[in-house]
């Protein structure tokens, strides 16, 4: 607060100094045009006090922040960025998944397998769409897909049967 009480006390004097310089009566400010209604009254210029005028003077229209005092080395910046929390953690919950040996984490589906699952359902998908006609006339019936070397059972009556000329993928299991 004192730094810019001083500020404020310099910029006074540094005025006044100019004013008599320039042999001027009026304060100096920064030109300013604005358009405006003229119902406005034009202020007369006042004459020129110490530090008590109740206009705002230049250093109230800055926006002052805070400023650290000293600069951090590039030491303690790397150390702050590279602290043991904001590593990256150990997992200890990684495996080999069962059909295709690939690592995975535990208790979530293979990226690779469910990428194969996703192919062969939507091949599924465009099978029943060419069965039906288009995807809005398919019946709400259960499906039943049928593979190579598969036959409908007696529990399949009624369902729509699908059937598909590959053998069973692993993955693909058997409803009953």
């Amino acid at each position: 607060m004192a730094l810019l009480q001083r500020l404020k006390h310099s910029w006074a004097a540094l005025e006044r100094a100019l004013l008599q310089a320039l042999g001027l009566q009026t304060r100096l400010a920064p030109a300013l045009a604005i358009q405006a209604p003229a119902v406005f009254p034009q202020s007369e210029p006042e004459a020129f006090e110490d530090d008590q005028s109740d206009s705002p003077g230049f250093l109230d229209s800055i926006f002052w922040m805070a400023v650290p005092k000293k600069r951090r080395t590039i030491e303690i910046n790397r150390c702050r960025r590279r602290d043991v929390r904001k590593l990256e953690k150990i997992k200890n919950n990684i495996e080999v998944c069962q059909e295709c040996g690939r690592l995975k984490l535990k208790h979530v589906l293979c990226a690779f397998c469910y990428q194969k699952v996703t192919h062969e359902t939507g091949l599924v998908r465009a099978q029943i769409q060419a069965q039906e006609g288009g995807p809005h006339n398919t019946p709400p019936v259960k499906t039943v897909v049928l593979y190579e070397g598969e036959q409908a059972t007696e529990a399949d009556e009624g369902k729509r049967i699908i059937e598909r000329n590959r053998k069973r993928p692993s993955w693909f299991t058997v409803d009953s």
